[in-house]
């Protein structure tokens, strides 16, 4: 049987679109026939104090030799002395969700050294893969990765249950995302508050522990603005309860200042939501023109403008959302993606 080990950073069940895109790429791995093997090489990266460094390079240290490896990027960008070891001893594959260098919020020279760190990480990798188009450029660019070496293996989307969706008589927004700066839920909430005099309501969804300044600032933007009644920040949920929400959803907007794919824009598609979001990294190639309106990132007035254009237009909303549904028809499975991914790890032998 063939056989490879997934190193991650931390629990599977971390509630971001990249964990969930790791996880689901192993379990159908799995249904392909390969053994997959899990190794948790810590919690704090992208910035591991030295005691996790250290553990997660004798963790790593410890696999068969020969045995190959699937490093995820949020650790293997900040660990190339590790993955010049691992790359001696192993067939090693780079998982990159997007640049670390490109998180927001970053200031100028710790982005720098991420993108030096990255860029010797990568060269060590045998084989790369990423999770679209766009971010291969990216990889191809910026990191001097040589295209043969890259793999795009989309995230994979799984089946819909739709029932009619009865409009709302105020418009229902849905927002999904880690509460991190790169999401840009300030510039959701600026935008929104532009609009107070029309009817709508928002719910975000999105783990509001990772970087708790950041929800602090949105929930004191959200006081500020005095839309408290209209604006509920629900953190992480199950899978099950936020498939309500986009059910009963009018709208999905996210104003992302970066994407490496975007599985929360795929997912509102899926589900037939007419989509409002930025035209910032992978984001153009996740949403098809037709399904809904993208502005340019960091701009509150551009957003606004969307927003008060499909909020007020109904026939606007059924006809983005027509056009969703087709569009998402067009996705990959989860075992479409893993076939892609499986077909980089044959190259390995």
């Amino acid at each position: 049987m063939k056989r490879v080990v997934f190193a991650v950073p931390g629990s599977l069940d971390t509630p971001t679109g990249g964990y969930a895109y790791d996880k689901r790429i192993m379990a159908e791995l799995r249904h392909l026939g390969w053994e997959v093997d899990y190794l948790n090489i810590g919690d704090g990266f992208p910035a591991p104090d030295a005691a996790t460094r250290a553990a997660a390079r004798s963790l790593l240290g410890a696999l068969p030799e020969g045995r190959p490896i699937v490093l995820d990027g949020l650790a293997l960008g900040v660990l190339p002395d590790v993955a010049a070891e691992l790359a001696s001893r192993h067939p090693l594959v780079a998982l990159v969700h997007h640049p670390l260098a490109l998180e927001s919020g970053l200031a100028a020279e710790r982005a720098a050294s991420l993108r030096r760190s990255e860029q010797a990480a990568l060269a060590e990798a045998r084989e790369v893969v990423v999770t679209s188009p766009a971010t291969a450029k990216l990889v191809a660019s910026d990191y001097c990765v040589p295209a043969a070496r890259i793999t795009v293996a989309r995230p994979g989307n799984d089946p819909v249950s739709l029932s009619a969706r009865e409009p709302n008589d105020i418009p229902h927004l849905l927002s999904v995302g880690s509460v991190v700066p790169r999401k840009g839920f300030d510039i959701l909430v600026s935008a929104l508050a532009v609009l107070a005099d029309m009817p709508w309501r928002l719910t975000i969804v999105g783990d509001l522990t990772r970087d708790r300044s950041e929800a602090a600032k949105i929930r004191y933007l959200i006081s500020q603005h005095r839309l408290a009644g209209r604006i509920e920040t629900m953190g992480a949920i199950p899978s099950a309860q936020l498939a309500v929400l986009y059910a009963k959803a009018d709208l999905f907007v996210l104003a992302s200042r970066f994407e490496g794919y975007g599985m929360a824009y795929a997912e509102a598609l899926c589900h037939g939501l007419p989509v409002i979001g930025t035209m910032a990294g992978a984001i153009p190639d996740t949403i098809p023109q037709g399904t809904g309106l993208l502005v340019s990132p960091n701009d509150p007035a551009a957003l606004a403008a969307a927003l008060r254009g499909i909020i007020a237009d109904a026939e606007q909303r059924r006809s983005l959302s027509e056009a969703a549904l087709a569009a998402a028809r067009t996705l990959p499975t989860w075992r479409e993606s893993a076939a892609i991914f499986a077909a980089t790890l044959d190259k390995l032998a």
